[in-house]
């Protein structure tokens, strides 16, 4: 499989874990940007309080949680029979189910299928904002084809507007605030007298997408659920832009995971009520949209779903890694994240940020690619706490963790220094031995503050990462081990 840089144009930079930096050198970068730690930092503040009102109105509210946590374990141990369940009744109700491996042959069907309906002479697309579009780069794959895309939800306009990439799951462009906005639509919108109210940006892009949403006659879709029972699929958004783009075009191309099934219409009742206010803090999304098939009259009269595995068979495999699959990219564990919220999405090298992308992107590339961001985690749990279907994050974090040592071998410095550790620890002698030498080697590294403590400011080679950022106490004079000894001693 040839990598997804092979179609994109050189001159744009991508989110592709195969080319980004690793985490540590792609963190020290944003680390250093105040304006995006500022802007990040608000708007994921903003989102967790409305998230913390609307959710502490239900009563219900773990329930619910379980609730979503069983549908989407049950889904899981039965995907094969739901997708297949799904395809039987989109193409009963007239829609056509396309089958990808992977994205380069997503891109292919979908490069084809626009290809085919589009006008000949400006072949063009209307896109609803898509994380798995994203994470294939099907844009800039259309544009080496020769077509031209819009994206019509706000903040991916913003983005592709102003050369950018998204930097979350919910909320792309959260990085940008409102001056830095109204600079993309002045410059790339041609409006220099632009105000900078959010009314006056709302009206620019409203402007400016409408007359696409009354020409163009194809759209690309996402989705946020594939519904097994019915063939239908769900969309749901905040803006009225998704509505637009899928009842004006003549064709709708709608691309998504085979992770996105659910086996009723039915558990919408309890996704929809998880969904929203985990993601947006509300209580529920202004716009739900479910279509199945085609009708004549209404809306398309072609339909087409492209299921997309993309290594997601490889994920369903591993026991403890499948709960990944589980997401309903809510991204409520990226704005609880204190990592996330320092770094910021782009140092994850991934459309899939935060915690929920440091356990989906190193499996999506089978570890091939993108083994630092198993790292990127304080283990704190926070992620844990806000998943509204229990994804147990940490726990995979741990589970990746020791699928990267393993694959890296027993000769690295860390794995070595673990078995190190682990021979010291089985043996009593050994340790007592490793304390004293502790001790004696401590001594010319210790300095005293004004109360007379010891502290260890710098340490020697890797150690040295541990000090970078914070002061070690110097190893007591006694250990516990020994002042209960003594104590035994004089007790006698």
């Amino acid at each position: 499989m040839s990598s997804a840089n092979s179609v994109l144009d050189p001159k744009h930079s991508v989110l592709d874990p195969k080319t980004s930096p690793a985490f540590p050198i792609a963190a020290r970068v944003t680390l250093g940007d105040t304006q995006l730690r500022k802007n990040v930092r608000h708007a994921t503040e903003v989102i967790q309080n409305k998230r913390a009102r609307v959710v502490g109105e239900m009563p219900d509210w773990q329930q619910l949680r379980e609730s979503g946590k069983q549908i989407r374990q049950h889904t899981m141990a039965n995907l094969d029979y739901y997708l297949e369940e799904f395809e039987r009744n989109c193409t009963r109700a007239g829609g056509k189910v396309h089958w990808a491996r992977d994205g380069e042959e997503a891109r292919r069907i979908v490069t084809a299928l626009v290809k085919e309906h589009a006008a000949p002479e400006r072949p063009e697309v209307i896109k609803i904002k898509s994380m798995t579009t994203e994470e294939i780069h099907l844009n800039l794959a259309l544009e080496a084809a020769g077509v031209k895309t819009y994206e019509t939800d706000l903040a991916e306009l913003i983005i592709q507007l102003g050369h950018d990439q998204p930097s979350h799951i919910v909320v792309p462009a959260l990085h940008k605030n409102r001056q830095q906005i109204r600079e993309i639509f002045q410059r790339e919108m041609n409006l220099p007298e632009l105000g900078d109210k959010p009314q006056d940006l709302a009206d620019a892009a409203r402007r400016f997408l409408r007359e696409k949403f009354l020409r163009v006659n194809t759209a690309v879709s996402g989705a946020n659920f594939l519904i097994a029972e019915t063939g239908g699929v769900c969309i749901v958004e905040s803006e009225g832009n998704g509505r637009m783009c899928l009842t004006l075009p003549d064709t709708l191309i709608t691309i998504a995971g085979i992770d996105k099934v659910l086996p009723r219409y039915q558990d919408l009742e309890v996704m929809l009520q998880l969904l929203p206010r985990s993601a947006t803090g509300e209580r529920m999304n202004p716009y739900n949209s479910i279509w199945t098939g085609v009708q004549q009259g209404d809306g398309p009269t072609n339909f087409h779903v492209v299921l997309m595995d993309n290594a997601r068979t490889a994920v369903l495999a591993d026991g403890e890694g499948r709960q990944t699959l589980n997401c309903i990219r809510c991204g409520a564990c990226q704005n609880a994240c204190p990592v996330y919220r320092q770094t910021g999405g782009h140092a994850y090298g991934s459309v899939y940020a935060g915690p929920i992308g440091a356990i989906l992107t190193p499996q999506l590339q089978q570890l091939h690619h993108a083994q630092t961001l198993p790292y990127a985690s304080s283990l704190c749990g926070a992620c844990y706490e806000v998943c509204p279907v229990k994804i147990n994050i940490p726990e995979v974090l741990i589970h990746l963790r020791n699928k990267v040592v393993r694959q890296k071998g027993p000769l690295t410095p860390e794995a070595l220094a673990m078995r190190a550790a682990g021979s010291l620890f089985r043996s009593e002698r050994r340790f007592r031995a490793a304390q004293r030498l502790g001790r004696f080697a401590e001594t010319p590294l210790v300095r005293r503050d004004g109360k007379g403590e010891g502290w260890i400011g710098w340490l020697p080679g890797l150690l040295g990462g541990w000090t970078q950022v914070r002061d070690l106490r110097e190893m007591p004079k006694e250990t516990f081990r020994e002042w209960w000894e003594k104590r035994g001693k004089r007790g006698n």
